[in-house]
């Protein structure tokens, strides 16, 4: 489906983008993927760089800060093979026992109405690892794109960096700024993409600490939320 809608009267308009960040968002923190990840992570910067294992976790901490994946760090400084990487750490978790269809999270997208907007997967995951997580929730048929992390590019570009977003910006058709609305639960992420003039949705976790300071205009508990935060892309009623 393209981007464009047409009106009655024969006019196109570009419809707006609302754009999710996959892991930790779409499902929640608690199926622990991103420990078994980090564990993953550790054991290839240990076993790749011959590192104990204490170094090991201390240098995946420092590259996910610096560069927002680890990843990157070790492209940039070790000509690690960014694929084989992949297929050891995100292709390799054992998602099929952990990750389980979503009902409620399919309604609350099959309510939204994509003749309003155009729902888009946005991820600094590889698409291995995207494509795998939505299918495994039961709601890949419901979005139409996916923007990744393109790990065979050099350098890497992944999120919160301005040129995902414009990549993001590019691949959903969408040419402005305003017209992009976003949910992650990375703040890094959310302040990134409302710098750029999105309208970001911080997702905080229940029992996960409220940021000092706010990063995006709206900040959720919960994806439901998104029914009172973006209401003009929800269907206005829904058949009894």
């Amino acid at each position: 489906m393209g981007s464009q809608t047409t009106e009655p009267n024969g006019a196109t308009t570009s419809r707006p983008v609302l754009f999710f960040d996959i892991d930790n968002c779409l499902y929640p923190r608690s199926t622990k993927v991103h420990d078994l990840m980090a564990d993953l992570i550790d054991v290839y910067f240990a076993t790749h760089l011959g590192l104990p294992e204490e170094e090991a976790v201390k240098l995946h901490k420092e590259y996910y800060k610096n560069y927002g994946l680890a990843i990157e760090g070790l492209v940039r400084h070790h000509q690690i093979d960014p694929l084989d990487y992949n297929a050891k750490v995100d292709d390799a978790l054992p998602l099929e026992g952990i990750i389980k269809q979503n009902p409620q999270l399919r309604k609350l997208l099959e309510d939204i109405d994509t003749s309003k907007v155009k729902l888009w997967l946005l991820t600094n995951a590889y698409v291995t690892h995207g494509r795998r997580v939505v299918k495994l929730l039961g709601i890949d048929d419901l979005f139409e794109g996916l923007t990744y992390c393109d790990y065979s590019q050099v350098p890497i570009i992944c999120k919160p960096h301005k040129d995902m977003f414009a990549k993001a910006m590019k691949e959903a058709g969408v040419d402005r700024a305003e017209d992009c609305y976003f949910v992650d639960d990375s703040y890094a992420n959310a302040v990134g993409a409302q710098q750029l003039g999105w309208t970001s949705a911080h997702l905080v976790e229940e029992g996960l600490p409220v940021p000092a300071t706010q990063a995006s205009k709206y900040q959720i508990r919960h994806l439901e939320e998104l029914r009172e935060v973006f209401p003009q892309f929800f269907k206005s009623s829904n058949p009894a």
